[in-house]
C-alpha cells in the first residue's frame, strides 16, 4: 500500500470544496468539445497517462552564480528529497517518477532507497553523473574537462563514474544514464575544438559499453555555461552525430533552456524524432538564456507546439515512439514543491492540447497550402482552456483539484521545517 506523506483526508476536504464548481465547468467544456466531436471523457482518461519525472535536485533551493537563499525546511539528503518528490506526485498524479543526480544523491543503501521509493509509489528514471564539479579527495580535476580532458587520468575518472552510475542506477530500476559535460573553452586557441570531440566520443564509448542491454544513454547538448567560448557539446547536430556514431542505445536528451535565442525547439523535436534519436527531453522555461525558469512560465506556445511534434510521430510511429519526460528547474525564490507541482501541470496540459489538435483537418490544410487555416487549427487546440480535464484526471487518480491550494492548506512547508533544521553550508539541491 503506498504510504501518503500528506494526510488522504485533508486533501479530499479540500477537493470537496471544490468538486462541484470543477463539475460545472467539466460538463460545460465537454458541452463544446461535443460540438467539435472530441470526447472529453476520453481526453480525461488520456490525461491520466501522463507522467514527468521529477528532478531530485529540484526539491531543494537553488542559486546563481552570486548568491543561494535557502528556503525553509529544504530536504537534507536523498531520503528527504524523495519524501517532497512524494508530496508533488500525490496532489498532482502526474509525476511517478524520480530522476537522481549522483554523487548528490548518492544513497549508502540503495536497495533501501529502492524500498523507500516502492512504498512512496515512487519508481526511478534516468540517473544523472556529475563530472563538472570535482568531488572531495577527488583523484584528478575536472577543471580542464572531464570526458575531453587532455588529462588521461580526469578522462578514465569520468568514465568510471558514468560506469558506476549505471551500476546503481540498475539497483535502484532505472532504464536510462543522462551525460551532460561543461567542458569546453573560455578563450580561442585554449582547446582543439576537433580533439576535444574526439575524445568526448572515445569516452562515451567507454560509458556505452557498460550499458545494459535494455538501457539508453541520453546525450545532453548545451550552448554555453560554463564554457562561455564553445561548449564540446553544444548543439543538437553534435549530439545527434555522437549518438549515432555510439549507436542504438545513445539517443539525444533536450533541454528547453539549451538553445540560442529564439530557436526553433519544435522543429530540432522533429528532426530528432525522424531518425529515430530523441531520447527524452528536460522541461523548463526560458527567457534569456539557459534560465531553467518553471515550465510553461514564459512561452507556453512553445511548450504546445513541441507537443504538437511529439503528438505527430506518435500517430507515426506508434508505441515504438517513446521519449522520457523529466523536469529539471532551479527554485531561487519560490517553494520548489509549489513550482515543480505548477510545472507538471503545465507540460501536462500541453500534452492535452497537442491531443485536441484536429490532424486530418491540419493535414487537409497543409497539403493545399491553406496556410491560414493550417496556422489556426493549432491555435483552436492551444487557446483551449482544459483546466478542467486536468483537474478530472487528478481527482479520479486520487490527487488534488488545486495541487498548490491543497498543498498550502496541508501546511507540510511548516512542519518539515521543524523537521529539517538547516546543515549549515548545504544545500537541499546539490547546486552550489
Amino acid at each position: 500500500m503506498t504510504k501518503n506523506i500528506i494526510d488522504a483526508g485533508l486533501v479530499e476536504q479540500h477537493n470537496a470544496k471544490q468538486r462541484a464548481e470543477l463539475q460545472a465547468d467539466y460538463d460545460a467544456l465537454g458541452g463544446m468539445l461535443s460540438r467539435r466531436g472530441v470526447d472529453i471523457e476520453a481526453l480525461t482518461a488520456k490525461a491520466q497517462t501522463f507522467g514527468v519525472a521529477v528532478p531530485s535536485w529540484g526539491a531543494g533551493t537553488g542559486g546563481t552564480r552570486f548568491a543561494r537563499f535557502p528556503g525553509k525546511g529544504e530536504p537534507r539528503d536523498v531520503t528527504e528529497k524523495m519524501e517532497d518528490c512524494a508530496v508533488i506526485n500525490q496532489l498532482t498524479r502526474a509525476t511517478p517518477a524520480v530522476s537522481l543526480h549522483f554523487p548528490w544523491d548518492k544513497p549508502a543503501d540503495p536497495k533501501g532507497l529502492r524500498e523507500q521509493a516502492d512504498s512512496l509509489g515512487l519508481g526511478f528514471d534516468a540517473v544523472n553523473s556529475n563530472t563538472f564539479q570535482d568531488q572531495a579527495g577527488q583523484s584528478a580535476t575536472y577543471k580542464f574537462g572531464s570526458l575531453t580532458s587532455t588529462n588521461k587520468a580526469s578522462r578514465e575518472l569520468a568514465v568510471q563514474h558514468n560506469i558506476d552510475c549505471i551500476e546503481l542506477g540498475k539497483t535502484l530500476g532505472s532504464k536510462g544514464l543522462t551525460v551532460w559535460v561543461g567542458d569546453g573553452a573560455n578563450f580561442p586557441g585554449q582547446s582543439n575544438l576537433r580533439g576535444a570531440l574526439e575524445r568526448y566520443i572515445d569516452s562515451a564509448r567507454g560509458i556505452y559499453a557498460a550499458l545494459p542491454d535494455d538501457w539508453q544513454m541520453y546525450i545532453e547538448h548545451k550552448l554555453f555555461e560554463p564554457a562561455f567560448y564553445c561548449s564540446v557539446i553544444a548543439d543538437w547536430g553534435t549530439s545527434f552525430a555522437v549518438a549515432q556514431t555510439l549507436g542504438d542505445k545513445a539517443k539525444c536528451l533536450v533541454d528547453l533552456g539549451h538553445h540560442a535565442p529564439n530557436t526553433n525547439i519544435e522543429m530540432i523535436v522533429a528532426r530528432l524524432a525522424q531518425f529515430g534519436k530523441l531520447g527524452g527531453f528536460h522541461f523548463n522555461d526560458s527567457k534569456y538564456g539557459d534560465d531553467d525558469l518553471d515550465s510553461g512560465s514564459i512561452d507556453p506556445f512553445q511548450l504546445f507546439l513541441i507537443f504538437n511534434e511529439l503528438a505527430d510521430s506518435q500517430a507515426r510511429d506508434g508505441a515504438a515512439f517513446n521519449p522520457s519526460y523529466m523536469l529539471d528547474q532551479s527554485h531561487n525564490v519560490t517553494d520548489p514543491i509549489e513550482s515543480l507541482m505548477s510545472s507538471a501541470v503545465e507540460v501536462q496540459r500541453a500534452f492535452v492540447q497537442a491531443a485536441l489538435v484536429d490532424r486530418t483537418a491540419l493535414v487537409g490544410f497543409q497539403e493545399s497550402n491553406d496556410v491560414l487555416q493550417a496556422a489556426q487549427t493549432l491555435k483552436k487546440a492551444f487557446r483551449t482552456d482544459v483546466s478542467p480535464i486536468l483537474a478530472m484526471a487528478r481527482l479520479r487518480s486520487g490527487g488534488a483539484i488545486d495541487p498548490v491550494g491543497a498543498y498550502r492548506a496541508a501546511g507540510y512547508r511548516e512542519q518539515v521545517a521543524v523537521k529539517r533544521p538547516p546543515k549549515a553550508g548545504a544545500s537541499g539541491s546539490g547546486i552550489v
